[in-house]
This record gives structure tokens, sequence and C-alpha cells, in this order.
């Protein structure tokens, strides 16, 4: 019972930060690349990422196949959100880290 709870509290971190930090990095990094403005581009993101996440989970046993999924919704959708910035024009150069 608590393996579970920590692994939902892993899989909900996790989920939030890539989203965030995903949609962070298509804003300002990728401004420019058109590629990340076609519908093509949070599908392969998200396959990616969980083509990474399924490596992970062999390798740790608390994670299973159900936070690699949920890392690949996450990062999924935060190139959706990142590319939705830049068309509707709110996206801003940040500097720094």
């Amino acid at each position: 019972m608590i393996s579970l709870l920590v692994s939902f509290a892993i899989a909900t971190v996790l989920a939030i930060v890539l989203h965030g930090s995903t949609r962070r990095f298509v804003r300002n990094r990728l401004r420019y690349v058109d590629a990340v403005q076609k519908r093509i581009a949070p599908w392969a993101a998200g396959g990616a990422a969980f083509l990474a996440g399924s490596a992970v989970v062999g390798l740790l046993p608390i994670v299973g196949v159900g936070t690699a999924l949920a890392a690949a919704f996450a990062v999924g959708s935060g190139v959706a959100a990142g590319a939705r910035d830049i068309r509707q024009g709110t996206s801003s150069i940040v500097y720094g880290p």
C-alpha cells in the first residue's frame, strides 16, 4: 500500500515538472523552429519520452509503466502547450537558468 502511494507521488511530481519544463523549453528555445508547430510534434515527443521512460522502468523497481505513461503524456502536453503559446504570442524570452 505504501509503495503504491510513493509510486503515485513520484509519477505526479515527475509529470508536473516535465510538463512545465517542456513547455518552457518549447516556448523559449524552439520559438523559431517550424517543426514544433506541426501536429505530430507532441506525439513524437511523447513517444520518445515513453521509450526513455520504459528503459528506466526496468532499472527502478518503484516506478512502473504507469509512471512512463504519465511522463510521456506530460511531455506531449507540454510540447502542445508551448507551441500554442508561440502561436498566440504569449511567449517570452527568459534569460538565465
